[in-house]
């Protein structure tokens, strides 16, 4: 006799996976789309065998559908054994591993018969990836305790933000979990971003993580970061609560923004410039783009910083504007300190303020 099936709800199954092995039983399509955080493909058919198998069920029927599906899995099952037995025993202390598809159905069960049988203990998510992706509109929408850092462009947001995470506080940096700073010159180097919904299980696992009585720090953003989507619920969440609006000169944030992208070519740096062209020449006339690119050849990122900021400033201006009546927002001066001192000046701001007044506007 095999090992008995076990099978768990998603909450029980999500309080496992932090220290567990967790299979994807899905194609690799599906794992490619969105996933658990950290799991591990591990398809029971590639992506043409589950269109094939699919498209049987629904024009011919359930049994044909599972007799082609045992035919294709069939040469495979040695190899599914043999891989199933190399993860489990790799672990430095043996756990049973985790295994879910879409539905908790026949992929999941018929790898975990296979995995059992053959004496690898296994736990099945009842209900599957769509169990999970359920609850998650709930998660994305509760009460967070989120204080918003806002600022114009090149004033070290996101550095601040993570200055803030060293000094213990809790944060989520979502431009991080994007791979995206949020602009034109945002992703330079073409990295490849996240879906809109695996993004969503990134921020769902980030959160888990987190004391929700204790305050949250999140970067001002808008809807989009790149081609990523904030889960509505989340974003409707941000925007309710209180910002601490950083406050610096034009010429500190010229000279984060030359630091910031010196490392870059003067290629990748015009390309970025390309993409708000319309607008330079609106701001700087015929020519504005020209006058950028020339300005990065030369090696004044100064002087092109200056041009990208005299777009972006009234851009943030109107957005600020737009939302006055809705958001409270809070000044913090700091002109001319480093990211780890005006780190310490938000949390004192956010001290100097009850924390149930400065998150009342959120309620």
């Amino acid at each position: 006799m095999g090992i008995p099936e076990r099978r768990i709800e998603v909450d029980a199954f999500l309080a496992e996976a932090s220290a567990r092995i967790v299979l994807d039983a899905r194609s690799p399509g599906e794992f490619a789309e969105a996933h658990f955080p950290g799991a591990l493909s591990f398809p029971l058919f590639d992506d043409a065998e589950r269109a094939e198998v699919g498209t049987l069920y629904k024009q011919v029927g359930r049994n044909s559908a599972v007799e082609r599906g045992l035919e294709l899995i069939g040469p495979k099952m040695a190899d599914f054994v043999r891989r199933g037995r190399e993860i489990f025993e790799g672990q430095s202390k043996r756990k049973p591993l985790l295994i879910y598809c879409w539905r908790g159905g026949m992929r999941s069960g018929s790898l975990s018969w296979l995995l059992r049988t053959a004496g690898i203990p296994v736990v099945v998510l009842e209900g599957g990836y769509k169990a999970y992706k359920a609850g998650l509109s709930e998660q994305m929408g509760r009460k967070w305790s989120l204080i918003r850092i806002g600022g114009y462009t090149g004033s070290g947001k996101t550095e601040t933000l993570l200055e803030l995470g060293r000094q213990g506080r809790q944060i989520v940096d979502l431009e991080g979990m994007a791979r995206h700073f949020g602009s034109a010159f945002g992703n330079l180097e073409g990295h490849a971003q996240p879906s809109s919904e695996h993004f969503r299980n990134l921020l769902d696992e980030r959160l888990r993580a987190l004391d929700p009585s204790r305050p949250i720090w999140v970067e001002n953003e808008s809807r989009k970061i790149g081609t990523v989507h904030l889960p509505e619920e989340f974003y409707q969440r941000m925007i309710a609560s209180p910002t601490l609006e950083m406050v610096r000169t034009l010429d500190d944030r010229v000279e984060h923004l030359v630091r910031m992208y010196s490392a870059f070519s003067p290629e990748l740096l015009k390309k970025g410039f390309v993409g708000i062209g319309q607008r330079l020449g609106e701001l700087h006339g015929k020519g504005g783009l020209e006058k950028a690119c020339e300005a990065v050849d030369a090696g004044q990122l100064d002087v092109a910083a200056r041009m990208a900021l005299a777009w972006y400033d009234p851009t943030y201006q109107h957005g600020l504007d737009k939302r006055a009546e809705a958001e409270r927002r809070i000044s913090v001066d700091c002109e001319g300190v480093g990211f780890e001192d005006c780190a310490l000046r938000l949390i004192s701001t956010a001290e100097g303020y009850a924390f149930g007044e400065l998150m009342a506007a959120a309620k």
